[in-house]
């Protein structure tokens, strides 16, 4: 595999299918509305298309009752020509937790088995540790194994550092390196330097992956095409913008003519966004209150649909007025926490608890268990030492993990296939099992239901975590809230006090 030169076309990855929707639409598209567009985009002739992984295979089980596995199957028959990518979390899988080494492994291989060809993975605190897994499970399956290195901004996140974990990842074996902006931070005189840096360290493609919540992402895109990024992602202008992506025709149009030219048509593109515009309003009530542009991210480097969660979410609370205060509380949460990346599940942690504080009136009065994961290195090593005064206060004497965290983890596989065993029809059970073991059981009493011919309600979406339920005012001053979170699949009620 060679890297780009000044004349390689610019490879596309299409996010229509994963990310757009997810962003947008809170992960809610239907395989259904999949189907009749994939011959089309089959046609065009993106470098991959993202179809699976991140939060889609929750989402499938959870809101849509789908079973994921057979999304997966159903997409690589009608899309045969085409590689297929994934978002993969490491050693998280696609779940919230750290699953041992033996599940990774197998998830992979079925994967693969289903018709996944390109596996991009990450671990929300760069902790490269936690990718040594899955990614020579990618590599022994004969997949493409692209590493990300997460994005973000602070005293220790140096150009010198990218490097480095770059080196690192092409020594583990990836086949590729993308750099993940998953907050839409980066701005073009950065990505110039990161992408160019990294082209003469490393000996394999560089893709970049950003998003439009600042508005500063065509360009950069554009810089880092300059710098000669080996690939870029994009997505079809019907579902793009906001918080979501570049649109891919204004991209390709961009660099149509230069020696980076893409190759691909604009002709082929119109009959796709027609499409998507017309079953767009089919998924209104999932449309995120996030639209156009907040450069206030790159204070709070807080990504759009979080911070239109955390509106939302204090808005139940009638507490919308805490919203400055939130946002403010959420870098110094940050900080304490070694100054790691906001991506799932470092978002929702950091986002929780910097609720929490503001809140409670007393910072890390209440610690949700996730937060003290943090602090107690469960889930990897941060970027940064953590705040020893938070620490002491937070763990309360608890050890602390050094190791690679899986290390701690012995095989599971076989346990939880018992757990399931007479229910599971296969392995894509016992594994959707292992990653949501309360959602699969509702997914499974549903399907149950289903071949049986009887009416299922239609399953209630639920909101991210914090979700508050307030109660009558204790007091003209303190509000009585219950906070319940919902972060790695089990819900955990907490009753505080609202200064």
């Amino acid at each position: 595999m060679t890297t780009a030169t000044a004349n390689q076309p610019v490879r596309i990855t299409e996010l229509l299918l994963r990310d757009a929707h997810q962003s947008l639409l809170a992960t809610r598209m239907k395989l259904e509305d999949m189907l009749p567009i994939c011959e089309q985009l089959d046609k065009v002739g993106y470098w991959s298309l993202e179809v699976w992984g991140g939060a889609t295979f929750d989402s499938c089980l959870r809101f849509l009752k789908e079973d994921p596995w057979v999304r997966l199957r159903e997409l690589k028959k009608v899309l045969p020509k085409t590689p297929l990518q994934m978002l993969l979390r490491g050693q998280n899988i696609l779940g919230y937790r750290h699953y041992a080494d033996d599940v990774v492994r197998r998830f992979v291989d079925r994967s693969i088995d289903g018709g996944m060809n390109v596996f991009r993975i990450f671990d929300a605190l760069n902790d490269l540790r936690n990718l040594e897994t899955s990614v020579k499970a990618v590599v022994d399956g004969g997949a493409h194994a692209q590493g990300a290195i997460c994005y973000t901004v602070s005293p220790v996140h140096t150009l010198d550092l990218f490097v480095q974990q770059g080196r690192d990842l092409e020594s583990m074996g990836c086949h590729s390196i993308v750099i993940k902006d998953m907050a839409a931070l980066m701005c073009p005189v950065p990505v110039f330097e990161m992408v160019r840096a990294l082209k003469a360290a490393v000996k394999i493609p560089v893709h970049v992956h950003t998003h439009a919540t600042t508005g500063v992402a065509p360009m950069v895109l554009l810089r880092a095409i300059d710098a000669g990024a080996d690939g870029v992602d994009t997505a079809i202008s019907a579902l793009s913008g906001g918080s979501g992506h570049v649109p891919t025709e204004a991209l390709v149009e961009a660099i149509a003519g230069t020696p980076r030219d893409s190759g691909l048509k604009q002709e082929d593109f119109a009959p796709i966004a027609d499409y998507v515009r017309k079953i767009r309003p089919k998924y209104k009530e999932f449309e995120t209150n996030f639209s156009g542009s907040d450069p206030r991210i790159f204070l709070s480097q807080i990504p759009g649909g979080m911070i239109s969660n955390m509106e939302s979410q204090l808005k139940q609370m009638g507490c919308l007025d805490k919203i400055d205060a939130v946002m403010a509380e959420v870098p110094r949460v940050r900080k304490d926490m070694g100054y790691i990346p906001l991506v799932t599940p470092t978002s929702q942690i950091v986002g929780t608890q910097a609720v929490f504080n503001v809140m409670m009136g007393e910072r890390y009065k209440t610690v949700p268990a996730e937060s003290k994961m943090v602090f107690a290195g469960k889930y990897g090593r941060t970027p940064a030492p953590v705040d020893a005064e938070v620490q002491a206060k937070v763990l309360k004497g608890e050890e602390v993990v050094t190791c690679r965290p899986a290390d701690l983890i012995p095989n599971e596989l076989d346990k939880l296939a018992a757990e399931v065993a007479g229910r599971a029809r296969g392995e894509d059970d016992v594994l959707s099992y292992a990653l949501f073991p309360k959602v699969w059981e509702e997914f499974h009493e549903h399907r149950v239901k289903k071949e049986k011919g009887e009416v299922a309600p239609a399953p209630a979406p639920a909101p991210a975590a914090p979700v508050a339920a307030p109660v009558a005012p204790a007091g003209p001053v303190k509000r009585h809230l219950e906070l319940k979170l919902k972060i790695n699949g089990k819900d955990e009620a907490v009753t505080v006090d609202v200064l």
